[in-house]
C-alpha cells in the first residue's frame, strides 16, 4: 500500500463498512470451523495491516502477527497489539515448522509477487490438520485505482486461487465469493473509472460516506454471512477459501 494511505487506513478499519461486513462474515467462516475446539488454538495473521482484526482472532486463542510494513506494525502496536513483527516480503518467516493451528490470511497475497513461495512458508509454519483462512479480491475486470495504491499484483477467480493453494500443498476444504449484493454498482463503477479517466488524482474506496449510509452497507455486507457460511456464493467483488494442511 501506498504509505501515506496508512493513516488512514488505521483510522477507518474500526469503522468503514468494508471492514465492518468483511469481519462478520471471515468470523462466521472461522466460527463454523475453530469455534468448537476444546482448547485455544495457535493463530498467525500473515499480513495484519494496522491490526483490527487481532482483537477478534483473540477469542480463539493466542494470536501473533506480521506485515510487510514497519508503518503497519507500529499502528497494530497502538492497538496493544504488542506480539507483532515486520517481516519484508519474500522473508522467511521468523517461526518453527508446526508452530500454528489457525493462519489467517486477509487481502495480502495479492500483493506478493511470489504468490507460491508465500504460501509454501505458511504451510510450513502450520501444524498438520491446521486450517488457513485466506482472502483475497476477485475479478481482473474489477481492476482499479484502489488496486494501484494497495500495490495488487493480481486478483484472483475461485479456480485460481484453488490452484495456488493446491501448488502449495493445501487441501481446499471450501471457498465462496462474497461482497455479492453490491457487485453490480462496485463493478460499474470500476468499469466506468477506467474508461472516464480524470486528471485529478487516483480514487480510493477508503471514503466512508454519510454515517448512516455507511451503517447500511455494512449491514448489507454482513448480512451475506449467513449465505456464505451455508453454501457459498457464486460471484462477488472479493473471493475466501478454507484450507487444511494434509
Amino acid at each position: 500500500m501506498e504509505p501515506d494511505f496508512y493513516p488512514a487506513y488505521f483510522r477507518l478499519e474500526e469503522r468503514h463498512w468494508w471492514f465492518v461486513g468483511r469481519r462478520a462474515i471471515l468470523l462466521r467462516v472461522l466460527e463454523q470451523h475453530v469455534g468448537r475446539s476444546a482448547r485455544p488454538v495457535d493463530v498467525l495473521d500473515f499480513g495484519c495491516g494496522t491490526g483490527a482484526w487481532l482483537t477478534l482472532l483473540q477469542r480463539f486463542g493466542p494470536v501473533r502477527a506480521v506485515d510487510g510494513d514497519e508503518a503497519a506494525v507500529s499502528f497494530c502496536r497502538q492497538r496493544g497489539h504488542t506480539d507483532v513483527r515486520h517481516v519484508p516480503a519474500g522473508a522467511p518467516l521468523p517461526f518453527a515448522d508446526e508452530s500454528f493451528d489457525l493462519v489467517t490470511s486477509l487481502d495480502v497475497v495479492e500483493h506478493i509477487e511470489d504468490e507460491d513461495g508465500a504460501l509454501r512458508e505458511l504451510h510450513r509454519v502450520m501444524r498438520p490438520g491446521g486450517l488457513l483462512l485466506v482472502a483475497v479480491p476477485a475479478f481482473m475486470f474489477l481492476w482499479g485505482d484502489q488496486d494501484e495504491i494497495s500495490r495488487h499484483v493480481r486478483r484472483y477467480t475461485d479456480a485460481s486461487l484453488r490452484r495456488a493453494l493446491r501448488r502449495a500443498g493445501f487441501v481446499v476444504e471450501r471457498s465462496s465469493y462474497f461482497n455479492t449484493w453490491l457487485f453490480a454498482p462496485i463493478a460499474a463503477l470500476r468499469v466506468a473509472r477506467r474508461l472516464i479517466r480524470s486528471p485529478s488524482a487516483q480514487k480510493t474506496d477508503f471514503d466512508v460516506g454519510p454515517a448512516w449510509l455507511n451503517g447500511v452497507l455494512a449491514r448489507l455486507l454482513a448480512s451475506e454471512a449467513a449465505v456464505v457460511g451455508r453454501c457459498g456464493l457464486p460471484f462477488g467483488v472479493s473471493l475466501l477459501a478454507v484450507a487444511r494442511r494434509g
